[in-house]
Parts: structure tokens; sequence; C-alpha cells
């Protein structure tokens, strides 16, 4: 077996098949709360029993200055919290709609190639030097200011609309994520905000070229040819067990959290296997207008990793309203 779980076939289903048809139009599934809260609880008191999480997980200024890392501070094998927790999410990988989902998309024997725990953080967390350094940043991971001891987890403080192909060169779009809230999540705990239709540009360089409609949710996305859709954004909120599922040329991002508690997630990464028959993302694949890799995903960052670009679409534009 590679990658997740199997759970038994329900192929037919007429739930499973919907979820489908709207990846297959829009780039984008919703599964709402389709996992056990009660396992969703578990799992949240196994991470909050190995973590305390609060100001303390951020290096000082000095300690930073004193050896700033900008890569290699996520989580990897071997300093990953959610795989440290063995069978802890054993519920999402053998949930029936989703794998039977996962198996319609991507065809039999799919593959997992990462999963891990994704930390909002509130302003309350961060130091005063911390707030000055990044404000404006267009991608917000947190990792080069975390103590290294704590890097298991990927923390953030809101982020610029993206696709997920941006932490793969040269990697087919043959690839989906899948996210889940473990606990409620409301519109201030940092909800990704996604846009259904944005895969159909396919894989386009970070920062993204866009403009919001003024007075409206809609967006006008251009990539590098001259094309351009306009994409209406959608608020995913939800409570405990809400999933969804997108292409990984879907625009998404975060603003900041601006409760005063962390907002944890569970982040799949899932692939088509190589050489594996059709599936449904070889058919939405046939549909893009764009590249379905990049040799050059971003632009954002200088040669050792820092932010070069003072830019955050998604925060100027949503807080303008």
């Amino acid at each position: 077996m590679t990658g997740l779980a199997r759970a038994a076939s329900i192929d037919g289903d007429p739930a499973v098949a919907r979820y489908v048809e709207k990846f297959l139009r829009h780039g984008l599934t919703e599964f709402g709360p389709v996992l056990d809260p009660a396992a969703c609880e578990r799992l949240l008191a196994m991470v909050r029993d190995r973590r305390a999480f609060g100001p303390h997980l951020f290096l000082s200024e000095a300690e930073f200055l004193a050896d700033p890392q900008y890569k290699g501070v996520n989580p990897m094998p071997g300093r990953n919290l959610l795989e440290a927790l063995g069978s802890a999410d054993a519920f999402v990988e053998a949930n029936p709609t989703i794998s039977a989902t996962l198996r319609e998309i991507l065809g039999d024997g799919y593959v997992l190639l990462d999963k891990k725990l994704v930390c909002g953080v509130p302003e309350s967390w961060l130091p005063d030097w911390l707030v000055r350094r990044i404000e404006g940043n267009p991608v917000n991971n947190l990792g080069a200011y975390v103590r290294p001891e704590y890097r298991d987890i990927t923390y953030f403080y809101g982020i610029d609309f993206h696709q997920d192909i941006i932490d793969w060169k040269d990697r087919h779009a043959d690839f989906v994520t899948l996210y889940i809230y473990v606990h409620p999540v409301t519109a201030l705990d940092a909800p990704l905000y996604v846009m259904p239709g944005s895969h159909r540009l396919g894989a386009t360089i970070f920062p993204h070229k866009l403009e919001r409609i003024a007075g409206t949710d809609l967006w006008r996305y251009h990539d590098e040819r001259g094309r351009s859709v306009e994409c209406k954004q959608t608020m995913l909120v939800g409570g405990a067990g809400f999933a969804a599922l997108w292409h990984s040329a879907i625009l998404h991002g975060t603003q900041p959290d601006r409760a005063d508690r962390e907002r944890l997630s569970l982040r799949y990464l899932i692939a088509k296997l190589p050489g594996a028959a059709p599936a449904a993302i070889d058919r939405l694949n046939a549909t893009i207008e764009g590249s379905l890799s990049l040799s050059e995903t971003r632009q954002d960052l200088d040669a050792g990793g820092a932010a070069r670009i003072r830019q955050n679409t998604i925060n100027s534009a949503l807080a303008a309203g």
C-alpha cells in the first residue's frame, strides 16, 4: 500500500460523484464536516499534550540575527509532529467518502507526498521586532523565527494567494491538497480563502497577478501570456472535521489570525501514482489553458530564502473591503 489507507469501496455513491463533479468543474470540492468531530478532538488533545502554544515558540531578535536561517525550517521526515503521532490521524486516511473521492480523482494507488500540522499564529504571540520585520511580506511562513525544537509544525501569519505547486519545481500538476480543520474555524481564525476556477490558467509564478473588482468578491487573475479569468473568492469556515480538496493550481491564501488562539489544521498532499490509468485529474488537466509545471515557481525570495518583495494582495484588498 502506498500513501493513504484504503477504505472499503463505495464506488457509485452519488455523494462521491457530486464531489468529483465539483472538482472537475471548479478545481475544488468541499466535503464539509465529513470527519468525526470526536476523532478530531482526540487528535487535537494529543497535539496539545506534545506542544504548549504561545509566544515562547519564537526566537529573540538577537538569537535570530546571530544565525538567520530561511531554508529547512519546515516539517520534514524525522521532524514532523503529525507523523510522530502515529495512527492519530488514521480516521482521515480511512474515511470512506474521502478515500473514494481520491480514488476517482487520482486513480488506484495514489501516493502521499506530504502531511503535516499547520498552525495559524495570532498576532498576540509575535514579538514587536518580528511584527516589524514581516510586515507586508507576501508569505509569512514563520519557521525561520521559531525555535528549532518546535519546527515540526508549519507556523504562518497570513499567506497571500498562492498555488500549492509553488514548492514543487518541475513537477507535473498531478497532485491535490486535502485540508482539514480539527477545531471550529470562524472568520476570525485565519480561515482559508480559495478561488474556484483559478486553476484554468495553470501554474503561474508567485506573486500572482490579481486585482479585486471593486465592491465585489470577484478577482481578475492574469497569467504571463496575457490571459485572464474572473474568480469569486470563497471563505472556508466550518466546525471540527470540515474538509476540502483542491487542485495544485487553485489560488488560496489566508489573512493573519485575528483571534487570541492558534488555528490548527491538517494538510495532505496526495498525488497520482506514475503510470497509473487515466483518472479525473487527467480530464481536468486537459482543460487547463496554461502550463502544468514550472521550472521557477516564485520571485519573492532572494538567494538565501529571505523575502525581497513587500506585497500582500489578500491583506490589502480584503482589508479595504
